[in-house]
């Protein structure tokens, strides 16, 4: 189903979602690798035109210009007032039965290819400014694990487009232009098959402390990786030559409690971890290897060095989750290049950094 100019929903493994901007920074990127054939769960975005169709279907869509304009210049108080009155408002909103019967039907084809009923997903936030130049929304923006059923899709679905309009959101300062940071961006929500992980985390093509790109790093724990992006859990860290795959450095983590699905609540949370993993490595060498060779194939395929979320189910598999360009040390180099003396390798490097040249002299 679509509006007049756009689907509504668009699988990853759609060839036409490959540098879509309907799917946003994060799920555009899990589209790319698909495409490039690496081992992402499949799934389908509910596209950044649904969302505007959502708003302004259901009347919300000044209110939403007004509520951005609005937090722009008030005090924290103010900002999460607006957020919890507009907040409530969206996910009170009926979606319109057009983008229901989209959402509904997707998520239906997912259960059948799965053969699993109520088959449980991740719902994830996506936004078209996740890939602002001088911001980063990583972290801004709304994930659900577990999610079962298509009733409860819709309810999450509907809590992401809330999360467009979350304190965090709304007083977020990045470096980017105020015309930026206030245009109409949209949201696309990544709806994806949950990994029941017995391992997950993430990693590194360089050393994110030294910025050595001779480095792989792989920080990971027992259970869902919400435990190493989320700070709950104190990672297990492997450093891994890039040429000989070698395991350089190990900083095992004993650890007691992971991320999972708790039974008695039905709800992602602390867990307890089985006691004969308490001591042990949440990776084998093999998967420790399997993994360092996974981030240099995605590295040379995007480029440059990649940040890149990971799971390891219990069979073993490895899964691609989520992949996005490493900022701290690229920017450091840009301003490397930019700062450097004048000269023609110079400008030609810096423009190849994708920043402006510098005019003028600059003092020491």
């Amino acid at each position: 189903m679509t509006t007049t100019e756009t689907p509504f929903v668009l699988r990853i493994d759609d060839p036409a979602a490959v540098a879509s901007p309907l799917l946003g920074g994060k799920f555009g990127s899990l589209a790319e690798m698909t495409a490039a054939g690496f081992a992402v769960p499949p799934g389908f975005g509910v596209t950044t035109s649904a969302y505007r169709y959502f708003l302004a279907e259901s009347g919300l869509a000044a209110a939403a210009r007004t509520v951005r304009a609005e937090a722009r210049g008030a005090d924290l108080a103010r900002v999460q007032e607006l957020s919890a009155e507009f907040s409530a408002e969206i996910e009170g909103a009926a979606v319109p039965a057009a983008l229901e019967d989209a959402i509904r039907s997707s998520y239906a084809r997912l259960e059948q290819e799965a053969g699993t009923a109520d088959l449980p997903v991740a719902v994830r936030s996506s936004g078209e400014s996740e890939d602002l130049a001088g911001a980063s929304f990583a972290g801004q923006y709304d994930t659900f694990l577990w999610i079962r059923g298509a009733d409860d899709v819709l309810t999450h679905v509907r809590r992401c487009w809330a999360g467009m309009f979350g304190p965090a959101v709304l007083t977020y300062k990045p470096e980017a232009t105020a015309d930026a940071v206030l245009a109409d961006h949209g949201i696309c929500v990544g709806v994806q098959r949950m990994v029941e992980a017995r391992s997950a985390g993430v990693m590194f093509t360089l050393d994110p402390v030294t910025g050595d790109r001779s480095k792989v790093v792989v920080e990971g724990c027992w259970g869902l990786g919400e435990g190493v992006v989320g700070g709950g859990v104190t990672p297990s860290r492997f450093v891994v030559d890039k040429v000989t795959f070698e395991v350089v450095r190990r900083e095992l983590t004993p650890q007691e409690s992971a991320y999972g699905l708790d039974p008695a609540t039905g709800v992602v949370g602390l867990v307890p971890v089985a006691e004969d993993r308490h001591e042990l490595p949440c990776l084998t060498d093999e998967e420790i290897d399997s993994l360092a060779r996974l981030a240099k194939r995605i590295e040379r395929h995007r480029g440059a060095p990649q940040d890149i979320e990971w799971a390891v189910s219990e069979a073993g598999d490895v899964f691609v989750l989520q992949v996005r360009p490493e900022t701290v040390w690229a920017q450091r180099r840009a301003e490397q290049l930019v700062a450097a003396p004048k000269s023609a390798v110079g400008h030609v490097l810096a423009r190849f950094s994708g920043t402006g040249v510098a005019s003028g002299n600059r003092s020491s």
